[in-house]
């Protein structure tokens, strides 16, 4: 398909960057359930677009981009490269089409290949293209998890994929792993990749704590939603009780009642609240409020990096092909299920590391210019890339975000 062709095919959403990018009209703002998920095609199309922006037009001078306006269409929160189209109306784009969306992942494959072949990849080069792989595995995961939430609005509960169910298990009893108070070493050790946020790895004095086994699990939680938690503000943070009197949560995002039983929708399809999995999908201010009616508390994220640290990489994560949280393994020597299954809350802020510097350009805006007003979670989910967790990753959201595979781990001063 030529250039002239691509431009007739691209008609309906034609026009200048400063019409793409205008402020949404409070109309357009409701079209989509939910700002924050985006459509299937354009994480496909912007994940190549990370590669076409940052590698081939900075290896490849002239480099003559793949169509003018999929600069803007596809580029997320980079306002250093330029416009972006409006988050909450990217699930209205028609056009392009998938097909379209395919060339061009194969048009920018292919030009990144030829770097290779040529001898062209130095080692600045090299780091952004492997910050570029690391990306797409983080939008795979956002694939999915935005897909959840689109079969959700879909009243025939429709399914991604047939999932199998983990067997029942018996959880257990929730049990206590105590860490003694010690001056501890924070954030990524430089051994193999890390994101600029997880470093530079620095000193921090942690009091003496205690971590819980496991996960809470959907019957803990239920006892939480059965004894009225959802109605007691003495429960909640501020933000959060106002959250759940102006959003009416009554259980984590998913849930519903119906024919007297609890019922979620997962990747699978709509299934019974099985009280043996790790409960999901719950916001922070959820997580809070969970943990002050149990009588505990989230942990920290230094906490959450010293209990992890020795514990096995290995997990439920989206290879499993569950796409769904599994109960607990038999008792362990120490806190089971920290990496996959669900992301896990922690009490702490989202800020830099002392002694942090963004990357200079445009790259610099990754990660850094988020660090305010959200929240750490640690140790990944069952719908995240194996082999892309590590106990000094950071992920981090807003307080009030639930639809992630986002659950609670407890822990307690000792």
């Amino acid at each position: 398909m030529d250039e002239g062709q691509l431009q007739q095919r691209f008609s309906d959403v034609r026009g200048d960057t400063r019409a793409l990018s205008e402020p949404l009209s409070p109309e357009d703002a409701s079209a989509q359930s939910m700002p924050d998920a985006s459509p299937a095609k354009w994480h496909l199309a912007h994940t190549s677009w990370f590669f076409e922006t940052f590698v081939l037009e900075a290896a490849q001078p002239g480099y003559r981009l793949y169509h003018p306006h999929y600069r803007t269409l596809f580029n997320s929160y980079y306002h250093s490269v330029g416009d972006q189209y409006p988050r909450p109306r990217r699930g209205l784009l028609t056009r392009p089409a998938l097909d379209d969306v395919l060339r061009y992942r194969s048009h920018v494959d292919e030009h990144v290949h030829k770097l290779f072949e040529n001898e062209s990849v130095d080692a600045p080069l090299a780091f952004v293209i492997d910050l570029g792989l690391h990306h797409e595995q983080q939008h795979q995961e956002l694939l999915l998890t935005d897909v959840k939430h689109l079969f959700s609005r879909n009243p025939l509960d429709p399914a991604y994929a047939r999932t199998p169910e983990a067997p029942a298990a018996e959880s257990g009893a929730l049990a206590w792993h105590g860490f003694p108070a010690d001056t501890i070493w924070v954030g990524h050790d430089g051994g193999g990749f890390a994101f600029d946020n997880e470093s530079p790895r620095h000193r921090v004095f942690s009091n003496a704590f205690e971590i819980a086994s496991r996960p809470v699990t959907n019957g803990e939680y239920r006892a939480f939603v059965e004894d009225d938690g959802y109605a007691r503000p003495e429960l909640w943070l501020s933000d959060g009780w106002t959250a759940v009197s102006e959003r009416g949560w009554q259980a984590p995002l998913y849930w519903r009642r119906q024919d007297g039983r609890w019922r979620t929708l997962t990747l699978g399809g709509a299934r019974d609240v099985r009280d043996d999995e790790p409960v999901c999908h719950v916001s922070l201010y959820e997580a809070d409020a969970y943990a002050r009616w149990a009588d505990g508390r989230l942990p920290t994220e230094a906490e959450w990096e010293r209990a992890a640290g020795g514990a096995s990489l290995e997990g439920n994560f989206a290879s499993s092909r569950l796409l769904h949280p599994a109960p607990a393994p038999a008792a362990s020597a120490g806190p089971a299920q920290l990496f996959g299954d669900v992301w896990e809350w922690t009490a702490s802020g989202y800020q830099a590391y002392p002694g942090y510097r963004p990357s200079a350009g445009a790259l610099g805006e990754y990660n850094g210019k988020f660090m305010a007003n959200q929240m750490v979670l640690r140790g990944g989910s069952c719908v995240t890339p194996a082999g892309h967790i590590r106990p000094s990753y950071r992920n981090f959201f807003y307080p009030d975000a639930r639809w992630q595979f986002s659950g609670i781990r407890l822990a307690r001063d000792a």
